[in-house]
């Protein structure tokens, strides 16, 4: 399993812990998906709470840009990505 696969993995359980969500499981949770309108239907409290459990979990801080940070929470596959680069670097 690559660095990759491993983190988004890692996110969708934080996701479904974080939330506290009842009718959706880590494994459920589609990597490519849209975590916003038609995907999980999250909202903008929702990305408040899991960008604080990111940074308390990988130490890693998002932004204030809106724009960045919407591409940042697109899907789990581009958080995984921007978490792990930011790791990295």
């Amino acid at each position: 399993m690559s660095d990759l696969s491993v983190m988004c993995s890692e996110l969708k359980v934080l996701i479904v812990d974080t939330l506290a969500l009842e009718d959706v499981t880590a494994e459920e949770i589609e990597t490519d998906a849209l975590l916003f309108g038609d995907g999980l239907d999250l909202d903008s409290i929702d990305a408040l709470e899991i960008a604080m459990a990111i940074e308390e979990k990988y130490g890693v801080i998002l932004g204030d840009d809106p724009d960045a940070n919407q591409k940042i929470f697109m899907s789990v596959r581009t958080l995984a990505e921007f978490v792990s680069g930011s790791l990295q670097g």
